[in-house]
């Protein structure tokens, strides 16, 4: 088996974060998007390599595989146009023989790959159903629950089956054809070639696709969505609360994710604060934060932020004598 994962975008929802990283290396709870991502490939059977298609700043992703995921065999090809998702794929085909599992990076999803060993179908689709489809692309599927057409911002609600960025082929080499066809008659919306289209010719020509429905599937691409998976990976086991408790001098408001490395004194953080390697928090109070490595924040406070690597936050306190029916605004 053989990953690969397109990240080869600029980010620009993400921005300023991702004027000085890659978008997967933006951090919520504790770790990197992309941290998260491989984390959960872990039940994928027999991983022979791992292919990154990386653009923008593609170094820093190189660096960060190397130095907190050694033990795995990766690749990396660049995506100088930002040409899409279809031909990302397609600068990677000299190494995609064989089973090949397709992963983006802009959201997190929860499953367990490990039927892959066994699975029957030439493909798989993950999905998931959502109240209202309308924004995302969806699958279609046959009476006998295969994929009939993957169909981008369907116009009403008949299908929710929302397709989460993740595919499955039990052979890559009819991927890439679809692929070559697809690049070679211009088939492509605002510039780009979407891999829906090629895989939409796929199922023209025959390919049996079915769906995996999963339950978890959580956005990192815009700063509402990243504090949203924030909460939710914190509420869900990834915190550190018990540790965050052993501290002096702070409450506590679970749950949160401190890093051993980071000093945090005479504050009040929580809940679902996330705070990076070597931070320095004193003199403040934060909630529903995510505060990456080497930032200080002093006398100040903070709800609903995103604090980027090495930022500096100084506020501070005032003393008020305030009479009734009085109204005082900072903004």
């Amino acid at each position: 088996m053989r990953i690969v994962i397109p990240m080869a975008g600029y980010g620009t929802r993400l921005r300023p974060h991702t004027w000085s990283k890659p978008k997967p290396l933006v951090s919520v709870a504790g770790k990197t998007v992309l941290g998260h991502v491989l984390d959960g490939i872990a039940t994928v059977p027999n991983v022979e390599e791992v292919v990154f298609i990386v653009g923008y700043l593609g170094q820093q992703v190189e660096a960060y595989v190397a130095q907190h995921y050694p033990h795995l065999k990766a690749r990396y090809v660049e995506q100088a146009e930002m040409l899409g998702q279809s031909h990302a794929v397609w600068l990677a085909r000299e190494y995609l023989a064989g089973p090949l599992l397709i992963l983006y990076v802009d959201t997190l999803i929860e499953t367990d790959y490990s039927f892959l060993k066994t699975e029957a179908a030439q493909a798989v689709a993950w999905v998931k159903p959502v109240p209202d489809p309308r924004r995302f692309g969806v699958a279609e599927l046959r009476a006998d629950r295969t994929v009939a057409r993957l169909i981008e911002k369907p116009e009403d609600m008949a299908n929710n089956l929302v397709v989460v960025g993740c595919y499955y082929f039990r052979d890559g080499a009819p991927l890439l054809r679809a692929i070559e066809t697809q690049m070679a008659s211009g088939q492509r919306l605002q510039g780009e070639y979407f891999l829906v289209d090629a895989i939409n010719n796929l199922l023209d020509e025959g390919l049996r696709m079915r769906v995996e429905a999963v339950e978890v599937w959580q956005d990192c691409g815009k700063p509402d969505a990243l504090l949203e998976t924030n909460r939710y990976l914190l509420d869900t086991g990834r915190d550190n609360t018990a540790e965050a408790f052993k501290r002096q001098g702070v409450v506590v408001v679970p749950p949160v994710y401190v890093d051993p490395t980071a000093q945090v004194s005479e504050s009040v953080i929580g809940p679902h604060v996330s705070i990076g390697a070597g931070c320095e928090v004193r003199r403040s109070l934060v909630r529903d934060s995510i505060i990456d490595d080497g930032s200080q924040i002093l006398d100040t406070a903070l709800a609903a932020s995103i604090i980027g690597r090495e930022a500096r936050v100084i506020g501070r306190y005032r003393a008020l004598n305030v009479g009734d029916s009085s109204e005082i605004d900072f903004a």
